[in-house]
């Protein structure tokens, strides 16, 4: 099957070059009625893709029809979740079809989740219901719109047939587009069965794909960890600045590549709240928000724990040098942090008191049970002067916002930005949209219950520009009414 654009799409995948035993060759599992739901058009243009018809699209991203040439495999990895070392995991429902590059030249990996059984699958179907299908579609694509790194979503399409979860639901698939799907249980995998040669040909791979500057430091492996750390640091600063909870931060989760991953339970604040848990699964909350800083950085520690027998032969020595590198990751994680809050609070200056400003502000947001994002955005009009007040005391209150606003305006005052221009850059770092969890929810209803996908559409529109006003959907932004709030959110698998 060919047709114009896509013959890079057909590149077999750079990973299933490596030796067999890092992944299962296997084909997707065809299904009944493939339907397109989605074709993601503006991701289509940055790979260099010109659609075909709605028809060969469905046959296409269903796994029903692949490409001349593709080479589709099953990743292996193992992973800690929730803390607790499985050896074998793997892609249980997911199917790496290949490699193309988009138009900048980088080299992207193209995915079919839930596309039937591999040798990974354990008990599991192989199958996606699609709730999850459509949850990810939209929050991954709202992320790259919110600018921070995600893996994208290329198509989703309805199976034609069920799936059993709690109920029995309907059945989709979705194409996954991301920098590389190697994860830090990737690199367990290999560590977990001493297989020091493997672990070796993955860092290889990993530092020519995604760090290929590492090859020229003297200690090659020891400057991949720092990569990685440095990635993860950034990543997960900006989730804290715009209020997202990951939900599942297993070790297996996370992309080296520094990419957001795998959107099962997760959420957006409302009201804000640091010990705020929404995945069902996290029942003690290792994942709540406030301790994500503190679950990445346990994961690196596992990351670095696999590349020790690489970095040095005498086990000290690479102790010691992995150690010294992971204590990189407070300051890092913490100087992106409250470089996001800076522009959040319309600073472009550095002063030593700014971290205790940003803290106090969200302090004050916490006490009045404050929406995250409106606060944040209401704090855009009131940068604009006293006069403009009103919306941000009605969300932390006069006595919360009294005293830190005078603080606020003299802090401001020894900036060279105008107020006009400073309002304006702080509507660019505090969004009007997000991909609010109750909207979430009433979408994936629509589209199961009635077969209805308007409001999915309507909020992936929303939700592609999220920092400008949107007058006509306004009720897009606003929180949730007592009886619509989410309270919790699921897996999916």
């Amino acid at each position: 099957m060919m047709w114009r654009g896509w013959t890079a799409f057909v590149n077999p995948s750079s990973y299933a070059s490596l030796p067999e035993r890092f992944f299962a060759r296997v084909s997707p599992t065809p299904v009944a009625a493939p339907g397109l739901v989605k074709f993601n058009d503006a991701l289509a243009a940055e790979l260099g893709l010109t659609a075909p018809d709605a028809g060969t699209l469905s046959a296409l991203f269903s796994g029903n029809a692949l490409p001349e040439d593709c080479v589709p495999i099953a990743m292996a990895y193992a992973g800690h979740q929730f803390g607790h070392f499985v050896p074998q995991l793997g892609d249980g429902r997911a199917i790496l079809l290949g490699e193309m590059r988009n138009r900048a030249g980088a080299a992207c990996d193209i995915q079919l989740k839930g596309c039937g059984r591999t040798p990974f699958s354990r008990s599991g179907d192989g199958r996606a219901a699609l709730g999850p299908v459509l949850r990810e579609y939209l929050v991954s694509e709202a992320m790259h719109a919110l600018k921070i790194p995600t893996t994208r979503a290329l198509a989703a399409v309805t199976s034609g047939e069920s799936v059993q979860r709690e109920t029995t639901m309907p059945g989709a698939i979705l194409t996954r587009v991301a920098a590389s799907h190697v994860r830090v249980g990737t690199f367990e995998y290999f560590a977990a069965r001493g297989d020091v040669a493997g672990t070796r040909i993955l860092a290889d791979y990993v530092i020519g794909r995604h760090y290929p500057a590492c090859a020229q430091e003297r200690a090659p492996y020891l400057a991949l960890l720092a990569q990685v750390i440095s990635r993860q640091a950034s990543l997960v600063a900006r989730w804290m600045n715009i209020g997202f909870i990951h939900g599942v931060m297993n070790t297996d989760n996370m992309a080296v590549s520094g990419e957001t991953i795998d959107f099962g339970p997760c959420a957006f604040l409302d009201m804000f709240d640091p010990a705020a848990v929404f995945s069902s699964i996290d029942q003690r909350g290792r994942y709540s928000f406030a301790n994500q800083p503190h679950a990445a950085l346990w994961n690196l520690v596992r990351f670095a724990e696999t590349l020790l027998p690489l970095i040095d032969a005498d086990s000290n020595r690479a102790v010691d040098a992995a150690t010294e590198v992971i204590e990189t990751f407070a300051p890092l994680f913490a100087e992106s942090w409250l470089g996001g809050m800076r522009g959040k609070l319309g600073l472009s200056m550095q002063e030593d008191g700014d971290r205790r400003l940003a803290e106090d502000w969200l302090d004050a947001m916490h006490r009045s049970r404050a929406d995250f994002t409106l606060a944040f955005r209401a704090l855009c009009e009131a940068a604009l002067g006293p006069a403009h007040e009103e919306a941000v005391r009605g969300h932390v209150g006069q006595a919360g916002y009294e005293e830190w606003s005078q603080r606020w305006r003299a802090r401001m005052a020894r900036e060279p930005t105008a107020p006009a221009a400073r309002a304006e850059s702080m509507r660019q770092a505090n969004p009007a949209f997000i991909p609010r969890n109750h909207r979430i929810e009433q979408m994936i209803s629509a589209a199961i219950e009635r077969a209805d996908f308007a409001p999915f559409e309507q909020l992936c529109k929303v939700l592609s520009q999220p920092w400008r006003e949107q007058a006509a959907f306004a009720a897009y932004a606003d929180p949730p009414q007592p009886a619509e709030r989410v309270l919790q959110t699921f897996c999916g698998t």
